[in-house]
């Protein structure tokens, strides 16, 4: 990955319990050992581990911690992160006000593409109260995608979180908010998927840059809007 100019960053962002938490400081040394450029962590006794054990590794707050405001963002970086993934449910106007108000070094990366969690980010316990899959273990069933019948019309309603994210047509504002990293959902995905998507943000966030800034020249082909 090094070799054709990537990064490898690897999730270590689930809640551990007490004898998982005696088996980490062997993982992260082994992710050091492997050259591994960034952890994703939720929990802060994981972080602590992270800069005993794995110093050259720099550490990345999860969406799971539910970053949504720029004081949070502030005591993560305190400790020690580099960068913090928000929360999903923030707008555009929240992640400006956090982009002025967090430290200038700490990176902010965002989520644009794909499904949204209907609760705050890494706090919904709904597929582990109703499949035994924690969503805080990696393991979400996302029933809130599923049709939901509301008992008062009998009717199928898009009452939880049916459709996914697509912010393409936003990257201007998304980048004129501050954002660092562009996050793609892409858990249990299949490659075609990855990579279509993928090459679709960098296209688009390539030609944001070229225009240096002229919003009247910037679209999105409906051939490419198709694709996604």
């Amino acid at each position: 990955c090094h070799s054709r100019g990537g990064s490898i960053h690897v999730t270590c962002n689930t809640m551990p319990r007490n004898d998982e938490v005696a088996r980490l400081p062997e993982w992260l040394e082994y992710l050091q050992d492997l050259g591994v450029d960034a952890a994703i962590v939720a929990d802060v006794g994981v972080l602590s581990l992270l800069k005993k054990h794995a110093p050259r590794v720099k550490a990345h707050i999860s969406t799971q911690a539910s970053v949504s405001n720029y004081q949070a963002a502030a005591a993560w970086h305190e400790l020690g992160a580099s960068r913090v993934i928000l929360a999903r449910e923030l707008s555009l106007d929240e992640i400006r006000e956090i982009r002025a108000k967090a430290p200038r070094d700490l990176e902010l990366e965002a989520f644009v593409h794909g499904a949204m969690c209907m609760s705050f980010s890494g706090r919904c316990v709904i597929s582990n109260y109703m499949t035994g899959r924690d969503a805080n273990r990696g393991q979400c069933a996302q029933p809130c995608r599923l049709p939901w019948r509301a008992e008062q019309t009998k009717k199928e309603q898009d009452i939880l979180s049916l459709k996914d994210l697509c912010t393409i047509r936003l990257i201007p504002e998304l980048v004129g908010a501050g954002i660092t990293s562009f996050k793609i959902e892409g858990r249990m995905k299949q490659p075609y998927y990855v990579e279509t998507v993928t090459s679709m943000y960098r296209k688009y966030t390539d030609l944001w840059a070229e225009l240096e800034g002229d919003k009247e020249r910037f679209r999105v082909s409906r051939e490419d809007q198709r694709a996604l």
